[in-house]
């Protein structure tokens, strides 16, 4: 049986302890928060009350509590509790982002890319946590960096798409590949149905930025800590379609990647869940 999606958002329901990294548009950590995020449903579930508290070093304890019994128009939800929350459209001369978040197995990894009114790339915050009482908490956080190398290969997975006009959600199988075309250059290639070719890419690898100059927005992938990933443009192009992306390698060979696509409008049209697991070397 398919799950309302406040049931999806009970798969968040615990204390989750991390921390929230700011990071500039290039990457660079800017600062580092030790964070507990807890989420407590009430009330027969009807009721959930969102307490997040941050602790910067030799200052009082940020917190912030929130209750709610609704969802916003802004937030979607898949099966395993992995969501998305952000702008409905975007437009000139206005703020603009998304959170995605992911999650596997008592950890949750989340995304937040903002773009200021000009429609440039403001800052990227990574939230890196782990459910209190997880049996698999060693080696969190890492303190290494996603690397090229670990992305290369075939992938094969499934796409899960679900839409904010609640249409039905549809799936479909995944294929793709990232190779090596030269020392700093990489090409992946999305493989669909049969009735399409697949799409090819080109990216500029630049220390832990790849950059894709290609398509109608060009976009840059960061590397950053804990396998993760954070893939968006730099300069929002008007009357271009748009897409901001988190990725997540959990273990070498599996893969989670959620991508929030807009239209040439700027209007918020779906949010698929890609899970991937590599079935050969390039």
């Amino acid at each position: 049986m398919t799950l309302s999606p406040w049931q999806r958002l009970l798969k968040n329901a615990g204390t989750w302890q991390g921390s929230f990294t700011q990071l500039s548009p290039q990457g660079e950590s800017l600062s580092d928060l030790p964070s507990e995020v807890v989420l407590l449903p009430s009330d027969d579930g009807t009721l959930i009350r969102q307490e997040i508290r941050k602790f910067p070093q030799g200052e009082p304890v940020s917190e912030q509590v929130l209750e709610y019994r609704t969802l916003g128009r802004g937030i979607l939800l898949f099966e395993n509790g992995a969501f998305s929350n952000g702008s409905m459209q975007w437009g000139p001369f206005s703020e603009f982002g998304a959170e995605l978040g992911l999650i596997n197995q008592g950890r949750r990894l989340r995304v937040v890319e903002l773009f200021d009114p000009s429609a440039q790339l403001k800052t990227i915050t990574l939230i890196r946590e782990r459910l209190a009482g997880a049996e698999n908490s060693e080696d969190f956080p890492s303190d290494s960096s996603l690397k090229v190398d670990e992305l290369l290969g075939t992938w094969e997975g499934e796409a899960v798409t679900v839409y904010p006009d609640y249409r039905p959600e549809r799936t479909m199988p995944t294929r793709l590949t990232v190779e090596w075309i030269s020392a700093e250059q990489i090409r992946q290639t999305l493989y669909f149905d049969r009735d399409l070719p697949p799409i090819s890419s080109t990216g500029q690898i630049s220390g832990s930025v790849i950059r894709f100059a290609t398509g109608p927005q060009p976009v840059q992938v960061l590397l950053l800590l804990d396998g993760a990933s954070a893939t968006c443009p730099t300069q929002i192009k008007p009357r271009q379609p748009l897409f901001l992306e988190a990725g997540w390698l959990i273990e070498p060979t599996l893969r989670q990647r959620m991508i929030r696509r807009y239209d040439a409008q700027g209007g918020w049209v779906s949010l698929t869940l890609v899970t991937e697991r590599k079935v050969s070397e390039t």
